[in-house]
């Protein structure tokens, strides 16, 4: 998390020095903000126990951690899930075929919690390694652990039944701190993480298309409206969804909308 971390930090204007491959700390030009380097997994302990002001870490290491601490912004980064797998041979099609099974994983309080959560009741044999080889090894009849892409279940001939967390880098503090400073760097890190999200689109269309266009645009804002010089020709301005671009483009050309824009957001605030 490195890597996208300080990424995030030079986009909120902060300013991170660049630190070196053995850096393990370093400080913010342009805020009173040090930043130290520590594992992921050490994260909620050393927020909990107050070391450091905040930290970014992932949502699942934070559950399996069980530390006291508040979760304050999702990040946009480092998205993962964790979800139960079997071999391909394996009779299990669904999570509850899981019930009375044994399960590896490397995540025993979180895998414990969401399975309970979904009503199932597995014996879960706690492992530190490459937990993809334990039905392999009839060391267990499933597995529960994080998923990127899926590829590391396919290459070892397993098969997912399903997502119990979803997980990303996430912002925490501790709980009821003695100031708001954690709070006020992640209203600063919001602004970029919703923006990174958005993007402002223009385009140039007929007054009469203006209807169809209006409800193709997501959004829980109606979109400006500036008339043009040219009669009968109305400028639409609106913030939407990076997701959704794909699909909106063809759709708002379709519907009359021409000379259209793309540009990517700074901040959004408020």
């Amino acid at each position: 998390m490195r890597e996208p971390s300080v990424a995030l930090l030079e986009d909120a204007g902060l300013g991170p020095e660049q630190p070196g491959e053995r850096a393990l700390a370093f400080p913010c030009r342009n805020a009173p903000v040090d930043v130290l380097l520590v594992r992921a997994a050490d994260v909620p302990e050393y927020v909990q126990d107050g070391v450091v002001d905040c930290g970014v870490t992932g949502a699942d290491l934070v559950r399996e951690r069980g530390a006291d601490v508040e979760e304050l912004l999702r990040l946009g980064f480092g998205a993962c899930t964790l979800e139960a797998a079997v071999p391909e041979e394996s009779p299990a099609r669904t999570l509850e075929d899981l019930d009375g099974l044994r399960a590896a994983t490397v995540y025993p309080r979180l895998a414990g919690a969401t399975l309970r959560e979904h009503g199932v009741k597995v014996e879960l044999v706690e492992v530190t390694g490459s937990v993809e080889v334990a039905p392999r090894l009839r060391l267990a009849d499933a597995i529960v652990d994080l998923v990127s892409s899926g590829n590391t279940l396919r290459t070892n001939g397993l098969r997912s039944l399903g997502v119990l967390f979803a997980s990303e880098a996430t912002l925490i503090s501790r709980p009821n701190g003695g100031d708001d400073r954690a709070h006020r760097l992640a209203g600063i890190l919001r602004s970029v993480v919703e923006a990174r999200a958005a993007r402002y689109l223009m385009l140039n269309a007929p007054e009469s298309a203006l209807e169809e266009i209006c409800a193709i645009v997501p959004g829980s804002r109606a979109p400006s409206v500036l008339p043009l010089t040219e009669p009968g020709m109305v400028a639409v301005h609106a913030l939407v969804p990076a997701a959704d671009v794909w699909r909106l483009l063809p759709e708002l050309e379709a519907a009359g909308g021409s000379s259209i824009l793309l540009l990517p957001v700074e901040r959004i605030l408020g």
